[in-house]
């Protein structure tokens, strides 16, 4: 499954949880923000604390975006984004970057959004926004048959190495499929399919970048130590003449409601048996989003979360539990995993896990739980800030913020809106959106091993 956001608080702040109120050791994240004629939308955060400058680009496009048919396209650029463009020769973007003693040179694929970021020494800053910059206005010339052939073919290794042959992937894809019914746009993995990675055609995925990956459609971010007017001036350097694109027409993309229970049964080669509920959620950052992520790590985040206590501590059925709230815009996901021990029944998991859900569904958390769970949450969110060498995490942020919310200076309303959470209102949420008829589940059951042949007597030929 996606792993959700991930300094020790004092424990001062306990104080401050039942209040939506600013706490003194909340974080801050100061900038300013201006748009380019093209519509490229710039956030520049000054941070001195090193030498150093994250550069950080998400543009608006993910799984969401693609039609039935074309599944994989935004993860498929993820790809080709790094081979080259009109002035950066092929397969030399890292080498530019790593010879320049850049960090954390990567790029992401989800359902809602693509990001491509780097951590580079102060002064070369101007080498990472040529590269940026080239590959977003004209990476298309140089993009032709060859060069897509032999993305398809990288891409669709990385779905049987990451999907189809690792332990409970297909069960994993199997319970998006059940969750999301093609043809909508999250069924199965960002990273698509094999028939449609291999049907893609030269015209189609080019017509996919002229759509989607235009200043227009982006939002640059850039933390570190620099001078602003400097920044601003080398920006319009760079990105000012890409062309701005035509204006998008996002299809309509309903998300229908689970009205019964939906099932599999899922045979791998696996040791352990695993069982995952699943639910949709109230969406990315609207109401009741909050309330699930806290409800969440109560039920089963860290071993004093009642599933662990219970499954793994008390009846020893489990070996692992985990339970997570993963947003996304047209409709969260809540889930619950249960990894059993060797030989467990399912069913027995399954039943287990939950009577411990509904009984939080009925009597709700307590206070302690709550203030726990606010405790982890505003750790993760700290942590956030400081992935990515620290710039990049505050960079990502700011762009997160602005995808999702059209308002990158949300760091504090974000931590507000789990302050004002209560237990009464975590207990009613789960109960609301946690029903027994609006969950999926999906037994991950260790395949039947075969017999192997007997070896054939001495002088006998093998049947």
């Amino acid at each position: 499954m996606k792993k959700l956001l991930s300094v020790l608080l004092a424990g001062a702040l306990l104080g401050a949880a039942a209040s939506p109120a600013r706490a003194a050791d909340d974080p801050t994240l100061p900038f300013e923000t201006f748009t380019l004629d093209n519509g490229l939308e710039v956030f520049l955060s000054v941070d001195k604390r090193l030498p150093l400058v994250a550069v950080n680009l998400w543009y608006h496009v993910g799984a969401v975006d693609e039609s039935p048919g074309r599944s994989g396209f935004a993860h498929l650029f993820e790809h080709i984004m790094f081979q080259g463009s009109r002035n950066v020769e092929e397969d030399t973007f890292f080498r530019h970057l790593e010879g320049a003693g850049a960090t954390l040179v990567n790029g992401t694929t989800d359902f809602d959004r693509t990001n491509y970021f780097e951590t580079v020494p102060s002064n070369q800053l101007d080498l990472a926004l040529w590269l940026e910059s080239d590959r977003m206005g004209w990476l298309l010339d140089t993009l032709g048959q060859e060069r897509l052939d032999n993305q398809k073919a990288v891409v669709r290794k990385e779905r049987q190495q990451s999907v189809e042959n690792v332990p409970y992937g297909p069960a994993d894809e199997k319970l998006f499929q059940l969750l999301f019914p093609a043809p909508h746009p999250y069924y199965g993995y960002v990273i698509g399919t094999h028939q449609d990675l291999e049907a893609a055609t030269l015209d189609d995925v080019k017509g996919f970048f002229r759509q989607f990956y235009a200043p227009n459609n982006a939002s640059l971010a850039i933390v570190g130590d620099f001078d602003p007017g400097a920044v601003k001036a080398q920006v319009q350097k760079y990105f000012g003449d890409i062309p701005r694109g035509e204006e998008i027409q996002r299809a309509k993309v309903a998300t229908e409601p689970i009205r019964s229970e939906r099932r599999a049964v899922v045979e791998d080669e696996v040791e352990l048996p695993k069982v995952t509920l699943a639910w949709i959620t109230s969406p990315a950052y609207r109401p009741g989003d909050a309330d699930l992520s806290l409800g969440a790590r109560v039920l089963g985040q860290g071993k004093t979360s009642r599933l662990y206590k219970s499954l793994v501590y008390d009846k020893k059925i489990a070996q692992s539990v985990s339970a997570a709230q993963y947003p996304l815009i047209k409709g969260s996901v809540f889930y619950v995993e249960v990894l059993g021990k060797p030989g467990q029944d399912p069913a027995v998991l399954e039943k287990e896990a939950i009577r411990v859900l509904e009984e939080l569904q009925t009597t709700g958390p307590t206070q302690a739980e709550v203030d726990r769970a606010l405790l982890a949450i505003k750790a993760d969110l700290l942590r956030g800030l400081e992935r990515l060498g620290g710039f990049g995490g505050k960079a990502d942020i700011l762009n997160e913020y602005n995808h999702y919310l059209d308002d990158p200076d949300y760091l504090q309303k974000d931590l507000e809106r789990f302050r004002a959470a209560t237990p009464q209102m975590i207990k009613e949420v789960m109960a609301a959106q946690l029903g027994r008829d609006s969950r999926v589940v999906v037994h991950c059951v260790p395949a039947a091993k075969t017999e192997a042949a007997a070896p054939a007597a001495a002088g006998q030929e093998p049947q």
